[in-house]
């Protein structure tokens, strides 16, 4: 992905002997949505002549006027390196709009815009590292997802234990092949558990490389016969899959968490973008654990935070710092997980930690090991929801969360949400996971 002009689009096209060209978009959920266009039809879309209609889209469901403008992003143009190379098929991001051409106040990718925007006139630039993790297992004879796997490896374990390493590594080449910076790459904690962390980025570039990232990798692990998930919690037993998101925050051309000065050599700036997170990580919860498998993840004992601490090694904590090394120093959210919208996570956290910088924040003294029920309770601490339920009951009541996402757009996230609890409220796990599995 590259910085294009419509005529570079053009010639690439022609050169490359592209057939075909999605214009993707994501609902309000973040999942990924396109129409194919020819080739012929190309010069029409850069100039912002498409229309899909959107009333089947969640976050358009209902609106009177529900055709969708799609605004093609030309920095986003790639070509799908798994799709034939001969008639090659290209995909470009799109924002939504409405038919007058404004921007369209229910596009995920529009509420990241305007925070990073809003970041960037109080002369910050947000880099964000996401660790995306996800799970490799087998389909049945129909073709359908299992949580079956023969595999029996662990942390950094390797081949022939690693029965997923060529999938892995077919994933990282297909990335790198569509412009994407690869950092690592490793076996997971559990067994057909895995890893890839990508290199960092700005906000919004990265929430499309999330979206893009899930996409090629499901495709790839389709052509290895197996089928990736990004569900939270497929099996009880093991641990889950998390989005770890990695933040740091630039002004002038510096990174603003660093002082040397410090003795844990963190800014007055760092303290409070931490404190800004723990502050709103309850009724943000909703946003960057989505489902009702999200919140059996959260639990003690699987590396999964539940705590609203800070620490440099506890697996209970929200927050952690994993270096404290000059420009490259982050802050690390663990609550994530990739079920998650990208654009909005990293729109609410990007708001929050603004937040605490703007009040300055400070947060509780740092934790480094996983505290009693009476040691939170002496020191105030509390814990992330323990349920969907309770994720969706203090979004509603947050007034903050209404002003980050739009009062229209959090009426209606509840409102789907609370139907999804609902559904799968009783113990019908074998149910839920199914249909997680199929779409997650």
């Amino acid at each position: 992905m590259g910085n294009y002009t419509r005529e570079e689009i053009l010639a690439m096209a022609e050169e490359e002997d592209v057939e075909f060209i999605r214009l993707q978009f994501t609902d309000m959920f973040g999942t990924l949505k396109n129409i194919a266009i020819t080739a012929r039809e190309l010069p029409r879309a850069l100039d912002n002549q498409c229309v899909v209609y959107g009333s089947h889209i969640a976050g358009i469901v209902g609106e009177k006027e529900p055709d969708l403008i799609l605004y093609p992003d030309y920095d986003t143009f790639s070509i799908l390196p798994w799709r034939p190379q001969q008639g090659k098929v290209a995909r470009l991001i799109c924002d939504m709009r409405r038919a007058d051409g404004s921007e369209h106040e229910m596009s995920s990718r529009y509420i990241l815009k305007k925070t990073a925007q809003a970041a960037e006139k109080a002369g910050y630039t947000c880099y964000v590292d996401p660790e995306c993790e996800f799970f490799l297992f087998h389909i049945d004879d129909n073709g359908m997802p299992t949580t079956v796997s023969h595999e029996k490896a662990g942390y950094l374990d390797v081949s022939p234990v690693d029965l997923g390493e060529n999938a892995r590594r077919d994933m990282v080449l297909t990335l790198e092949d569509m412009g994407f910076e690869v950092e690592s790459s490793h076996h997971e904690t559990a067994p057909a558990q895995h890893e890839i962390a990508l290199h960092y980025g700005e906000a919004r570039k990265m929430a499309d490389e999330v979206i893009t990232f899930k996409m090629a990798v499901r495709t790839v692990a389709k052509r290895h016969g197996l089928h990736a998930t990004f569900m939270p919690k497929p099996r009880r037993e093991v641990n889950g899959s998390a989005m770890h998101i990695h933040f740091s925050l630039f002004k002038n051309g510096k990174n603003i968490f660093v002082d040397p000065e410090d003795p844990s050599r963190l800014s007055e700036e760092a303290y409070y973008f931490i404190g800004g997170l723990l502050a709103h990580s309850r009724e943000m919860t909703l946003i960057t654990n989505p489902l009702v498998n999200s919140y059996k993840r959260l639990v003690p004992g699987f590396d999964a935070p539940t705590e609203l601490t800070w620490t440099r090694n506890n697996q209970n904590s929200l927050v952690r710092i994993p270096r404290v090394n000059g420009a490259d120093t982050r802050i690390e959210l663990r609550s994530p997980d990739a079920a998650s919208n990208p654009y909005l996570v990293f729109a609410v956290c990007l708001a929050a930690g603004l937040d605490g910088i703007q009040k300055k924040i400070y947060p509780t003294k740092a934790s480094d090991r996983s505290l009693s029920e009476s040691d939170q309770k002496e020191q105030g601490i509390e814990n992330l929801p323990e349920n969907l339920r309770e994720a969706i009951t203090l979004f509603e009541e947050s007034d903050w969360m209404k002003e980050i996402l739009g009062e229209a757009f959090c009426k209606q996230y509840a409102q789907a949400k609370r139907k999804e609890w609902l559904r799968y409220s009783q113990e019908i796990s074998d149910w839920e996971i199914e249909e997680y599995l199929y779409r997650i």
